[in-house]
């Protein structure tokens, strides 16, 4: 029904425009018409025609900026109609002005012309405008509340929206991240990311389908565990053609923060002043600190370089490497740590066995 009548509406403004246009026209060109009416005719069913094919492109974006409302947070939808609303009051403040002036008949067009263009560019600037400062003026709302106060101070810091990346949701360990509650905040899945997930998990290699297939069932359950806090969002830039671009833009639009584990998306997103958490990060923080004369239980997996090495490793992946320990492969001892290297494939500690093991 809306379709119909966002159609009807601009093939009707087509007509008024092209009928009563007419009468725009110069008086030298009015008189070398033989008939006014024909003319009116052939503009108004010219007009008309375009009227129609603006009413199809019209109707096409709405449909479009429609399911991008449903989707948007009520806080965000109810700043940006504030600001909007402010924009085009201040519009007709400052254009007031305009239609008091005396102006030619040749040139009447610049009146609604000035209302059309400031009146875009004031609603315009309003949106922005309430996109920067609208958690603010929600504070202004209940400006009693005690989060409002914390909020205020600056002691407390409003949880912002993460949007996922296919890499993060294949990795796995969102789920657990999201079950310790360190992870706050409503998590967005975009539409674009679900179907580069979709093509992964349909890919002709085997281990991109399993990947592809992994991904699917995490997201799955992370959906039914917190269906309050996961949510596809059905943007989408056509213009734009990666889905690491189409990330960032979507972050930059809506304030949010990235969540990915991907090197590459996460320096070009800090780049562009976009707030990131890497889950290898993260990860690699809470990773334990091992000092010279902690002990370790640790069971000798492989041979090292050398005869008398032993290696191990830790439950993070942490390769240790173990002095005279070349023969208790598949024996699990105790360990004192002697040091540790980092390098650019991770971190290598190095021990010796406990004097305990040793007796």
């Amino acid at each position: 029904m809306i379709d119909a009548v966002i159609i009807i509406s601009f093939i009707l403004a087509g007509l008024g425009i092209g009928y009563y246009g007419v009468e725009l026209l110069p008086s030298s060109t009015l008189d070398q018409v033989t008939s006014q009416d024909g003319l009116r005719s052939v503009t108004a069913g010219f007009s008309a025609l375009i009227g129609g094919a603006m009413g199809l492109f019209a109707q096409t974006y709405y449909r479009r900026i429609e399911s991008q409302v449903r989707q948007m947070p009520v806080d965000v939808l109810l700043t940006r109609s504030v600001g909007l609303i402010v924009g085009l009051l201040v519009a007709n403040l400052m254009l007031a002005p305009i239609f008091l002036l005396p102006i030619p008949h040749e040139f009447a067009f610049i009146k609604p012309l000035a209302a059309v263009l400031g009146s875009i560019m004031f609603a315009v600037s309003g949106v922005s405008l309430a996109d920067s400062h609208g958690r603010a003026f929600l504070r202004l709302i209940n400006p009693h509340s005690i989060e409002t106060m914390l909020l205020a101070e600056g002691t407390l810091k409003p949880a912002t929206t993460k949007i996922l990346d296919t890499s993060c949701i294949i990795d796995g360990r969102l789920e657990e991240l999201l079950s310790t509650g360190f992870i706050e905040g409503q998590i967005l899945v975009p539409q674009f990311v679900l179907q580069e997930l979709q093509m992964v998990a349909d890919a002709a290699n085997d281990q991109k389908r399993v990947r592809g297939r992994r991904g699917l069932d995490i997201l799955n359950r992370i959906k039914e565990s917190f269906p309050d806090r996961i949510a596809i969002h059905p943007a989408d830039y056509d213009e734009i053609h990666t889905v690491d671009a189409k990330l960032v833009h979507l972050a930059q639009e809506i304030n949010a923060t990235l969540l990915t584990n991907d090197y590459n998306l996460n320096k070009v997103a800090s780049l562009q002043k976009v707030p990131v958490l890497n889950i290898n990060d993260l990860a690699q923080a809470i990773r334990p600190a091992y000092l010279p004369g902690d002990n370790i239980d640790l069971k000798i997996i492989k041979q090292g370089r050398e005869p008398q090495q032993g290696v191990g490793y830790l439950d993070d992946g942490t390769m240790v490497v173990v002095e005279d320990a070349g023969n208790q492969i598949g024996i699990e001892l105790r360990v004192v740590v002697t040091g540790a290297l980092q390098t650019s494939a991770g971190r290598m500690i190095f021990a010796r066995p406990h004097a305990s093991a040793i007796a």
